[in-house]
């Protein structure tokens, strides 16, 4: 139970943090572009790079930390950064090709996925 708590309290946190970011950006730097989801994507993606390898590879696992830190606080923040890592962990571990794949497919699959959906509702 203790670990749903975690990632529940972590996703809180993460999803607030996104929400207060985009916003100061977006309110900062007006346009189209979504320049407020691309700063979330890409700190949820260095941040990810930090603290899965202190937490996984230094010392000892902490694995509550873990969930709290990285499944909630930066899943709800941005899954993108779930997505980045594991494909920057195949092609690191010498699978390139699927971590290509999964570069790949994701975004050509979750693009095509908005898509129909947009179209379904829309109809």
């Amino acid at each position: 139970m203790t670990r749903y708590l975690l990632v529940m309290l972590g996703a809180a946190l993460g999803g607030l943090a996104r929400y207060v970011i985009g916003t100061a950006v977006m309110q900062r730097f007006t346009g189209r572009f979504p320049l407020g989801t691309l700063v979330v994507n890409v700190t949820g993606c260095f941040l990810i790079g930090i603290l899965l390898p202190l937490l996984t590879e230094r010392g000892e696992p902490r694995p509550n930390l873990r969930l709290l830190v990285v499944v909630g606080v930066l899943g709800g923040y941005t899954t993108f950064s779930s997505f980045a890592w594991e494909s920057f962990q195949a092609m690191d571990e010498g699978s390139r090709w699927i971590g290509f794949a999964n570069v790949a497919l994701s975004v050509i699959l979750g693009y095509l996925a908005v898509w129909c959906g947009a179209l379904l509702v829309r109809r």
